[in-house]
């Protein structure tokens, strides 16, 4: 039997926001082992099975959710590059430019191999890196053999031996603008972002939302400018038998450039020292 979620306003969403802050700490009962276990916890005090806000009269609104204290990255999607027929991380840069995985021959096959990087258009990992080419309105990834660290001299010989060269890529992966803005526009382009605290008490997790912000209207050109930037990463994850996806992350102190308008609606003072 399905469930008809009643819509709900902007406005009393903002008020149930304040009633949860109030509420103090408030101990996890839903993934304990899960990074996500905040934002589901949250949606279960909001009553929604979805973080696809059932607000009215607007475009669709996500929900996320940060730690305040944690360095990690907000992952914003997943989205494969483009040739996408090609499945060029799996059929590409793994074979052509992995590694061996760390747990070859432990957790996996000996010949297990790995292709994990997070890349960012402000500098080289492994010789890879963004490039922004506003020309053709393509975020494209490129490589150079000369900017490969020593300690991966190794590794890039390897490459030399498989690909015959280390000057570029034979295929160059990207996304196009138009591909990129409809994803993050399906995902991101109305979002509420709630700001929580933790404490750990007897094993036990607890979580305290004390602040939210209204983000509208998410720009194409200020999503672009963000990996121009380096505030926005491309991170891969594949290994020789499973693609886990290539991610788009964020800095998420900046998440808020990203939109036209950015509006703080609840900031309450932490319970932590």
């Amino acid at each position: 039997m399905s469930t008809v979620l009643k819509p709900i306003s902007k406005e009393t969403l903002i008020e149930q926001f304040h009633q949860i802050e109030q509420l103090g700490w408030i101990k996890n009962t839903t993934r304990k082992t899960n990074d996500g276990a905040a934002g589901n916890k949250l949606e279960d005090l909001l009553g929604i099975p979805e973080n696809n806000l059932p607000i009215p009269n607007a475009a669709e609104w996500e929900l996320k959710t940060q730690r305040d204290d944690t360095s990690s990255l907000l992952t914003l999607f997943h989205l494969e590059p483009s040739p996408q027929a090609c499945k060029i991380v799996s059929n590409f840069l793994l074979p052509q430019y992995g590694w061996p995985h760390e747990k070859a021959g432990v957790r996996y096959p000996k010949n297990e191999m790995s292709f994990r990087a997070t890349l960012s258009a402000k500098r080289y990992t492994r010789g890879f890196t963004i490039k922004i080419n506003d020309k053709e309105k393509k975020v494209c990834i490129e490589f150079d053999g000369k900017n490969v660290l020593e300690i991966d001299r190794e590794w890039l010989n390897e490459v030399e031996k498989r690909n015959g060269q280390i000057e570029k890529l034979e295929i160059t992966p990207y996304w196009g603008y138009d591909d990129l803005f409809s994803k993050a526009r399906t995902k991101l382009l109305n979002t509420f972002f709630v700001i929580f605290e933790t404490r750990k008490d007897a094993g036990e997790m607890y979580f305290h939302y004390y602040k939210v912000l209204k983000l509208q209207n998410l720009s194409i050109q200020n999503f672009i400018n963000a990996i121009r930037n380096g505030d926005i990463n491309i991170d891969f994850d594949a290994r020789t038998r499973h693609n886990h996806g290539t991610k788009f992350r964020i800095n998420p102190h900046t998440i808020s450039t990203l939109y036209e308008t950015a509006e703080v609606v609840m900031d309450k003072p932490r319970l932590l020292p």
